[in-house]
């Protein structure tokens, strides 16, 4: 595995077919951190693909605030997942105090300490193990490294149901105009808390768990996070 990559994933593109696999049956994603000016531009690139898809506004030379870590899939040079993790700051702020400070900040005062996931892509062709690969490294660095106790989200009214379900967010203020993508946006939350409980129970057992319905067996199994906690602490990432 190359230094700068965090985790590989080699993962089965023919899904429910019963036959051996190939080696053409399978495709290989490499999660990194976007720290160059190059890959964050491919990412952005994804970025701005992804959400005009969807009708959404995205600023393309967004600054790279020095609070927000951008991750990456790639799958043979081509950038097929993204998404960035914003820290909180005194100064800086998350994206969402834009829209919903008034929310955020009793939570701060009741020392929550809160990180956003914000400016996720994936393209329409990738494996949702990719999209579950990118939130848990996400939370590894909010929760393991920076000891965050809270995700809040700015999300589509349309998508509110799918965190619910999948990640188990919960409703944390009613929509309201989100002056970055120029559309409505719902805010959400999520204990991080809860989420480390269920990767206990359901992390890399996609195999065993069949009728659990959220994303979490597509997690890293409990050990596996060890190992990628570990590596990006030492800097190897």
């Amino acid at each position: 595995m190359d230094d700068d990559t965090i985790v590989s994933l080699l993962m089965d593109e023919s899904a429910g077919d019963e036959q051996p696999l190939h080696a053409i049956d399978q495709q290989l994603f490499h999660i990194r951190l976007a720290n160059s000016a190059g890959k964050r531009e491919a990412a952005s690139v994804l970025l701005q693909k992804m959400y005009g898809w969807r009708g959404y506004e995205v600023e393309p030379n967004a600054p790279h605030e020095p609070n927000r870590i951008t991750l990456a899939a790639d799958s043979h040079g081509d950038t097929v997942g993204t998404m960035s993790l914003c820290l909180d700051d005194p100064v800086i702020g998350l994206p969402a105090d834009e829209n919903f400070g008034d929310i955020l900040s009793p939570l701060r005062a009741q020392g929550r300490r809160l990180c956003e996931p914000a400016r996720l892509a994936i393209d329409r062709n990738v494996n949702m193990r990719v999209f579950a690969a990118l939130i848990h490294i996400s939370y590894v660095y909010a929760h393991n490294l920076h000891g965050c106790t809270d995700y809040v989200i700015e999300v589509n009214p349309r998508h509110v149901r799918f965190y619910k379900r999948m990640l188990g967010f919960r409703d944390a203020a009613p929509e309201r105009h989100c002056s970055r993508v120029g559309a409505p946006a719902v805010l959400l939350r999520l204990d991080l808390a809860h989420m480390a409980e269920q990767i206990r129970l359901y992390g890399g057992r996609m195999e065993s768990v069949p009728n659990e319905r959220s994303f979490y067996p597509f997690f890293f199994s409990p050990q596996d996070e060890a190992g990628i906690t570990v590596r990006l602490r030492e800097g190897r990432d």
